[in-house]
């Protein structure tokens, strides 16, 4: 790319990643419609994130890979902002076992079996689906998941492009392999038209979510401005290897935001760690993307 091409705001985050030890890898340029990337390292893999906004992903991989830097145990993020056309990821592609952020997939293959079958959901599905959404019911979700069966849970996997996803085994929900990118596909797929749930379906799952018990709501809604709806599904379970496993999962709408969010953790020595660790990287990244729509 020849200097006179790049652009004066493209200049200054060249500089200020290479004196933060970040990769800018492509460059802002003249035309408003191209995208830049930006990676920043921190706990010995990357934080990319990719945006239209001119300085937005730069700010984001800084901020995030601070947020994390010298935290114990692993982590794993992904994101999206349509407003602004930008994704951050970090370590998208781990597993963890997905302890209680697993019922908002038994939630969409539910719904999604229910609309094959051309039903609404029964009074007593409808119970168990509140129930194991708001309160994190487990006996509810056991219910659940047998009504699905294992079956259709795969079904709605496939359909939502959930690739990675491996379900447990026997009535093991909570120990299904999940991974950030696959968690971020399942928030995207709740906040857009698709062919795989429709707008009355993704409208109930929201609305579950926005409704989730007070003592729940922390994770990712940690920094959320005030005028954004919150759809928050948390998750902790405590093992003999790898401590804690603490995650949320959240998407952000209404007053012009419509954005999701997902941290994954595990090796936490306790659940607070694990919600401070979750806490520490949504707030920047609420501030940045909050800064953004500005």
């Amino acid at each position: 790319m020849h200097t006179s091409r790049i652009s004066r705001w493209a200049r200054r985050g060249l500089v200020a990643a290479v004196a933060g030890g970040s990769l800018l890898t492509a460059l802002e340029t003249a035309g408003p419609a191209m995208a830049s990337t930006a990676s920043s390292p921190t706990g010995g893999s990357t934080v990319v994130c990719t945006s239209k906004k001119p300085g937005l992903a730069l700010q984001l991989s800084h901020d995030i890979a601070a947020a994390l830097e010298g935290r114990k145990g692993r982590s794993a993020l992904a994101v999206y902002d349509r407003t602004t056309e930008t994704t951050c990821r970090f370590q998208g592609g781990t597993h963890f076992d997905s302890a209680s952020v697993v019922k908002v997939t038994v939630l969409g293959a539910l719904l999604r079996q229910a609309g094959e079958a051309h039903r609404h959901l029964t009074p007593q599905e409808a119970r168990w689906a509140t129930a194991m959404i708001t309160k994190s019911d487990n006996a509810s979700t056991d219910a659940l998941w047998r009504r699905v069966g294992l079956p259709g849970i795969k079904r709605f996997l496939d359909l939502a492009q959930m690739r990675h996803t491996v379900p447990g085994k026997g009535g093991a929900w909570g120990l299904t392999q999940i991974t950030a990118d696959d968690e971020l596909a399942l928030m995207r797929l709740l906040t857009s038209p698709n062919t795989v749930l429709t707008p009355s379906d993704r409208a109930y799952a929201l609305d579950l979510m926005h409704r989730v018990e007070p003592d729940q709501q922390w994770g990712v809604p940690a920094g959320a401005p005030a005028s954004a709806t919150v759809h928050v599904k948390n998750g902790w379970l405590p093992r003999k290897t790898n401590g804690w496993r603490v995650h949320s999962v959240g998407a952000f709408t209404g007053n012009g935001h419509d954005y999701g969010m997902v941290v994954l953790s595990h090796g936490n020595r306790t659940m607070d760690y694990g919600v401070a660790t979750i806490e520490a990287a949504a707030r920047v990244i609420q501030r940045d993307l909050t800064a953004a729509e500005v």
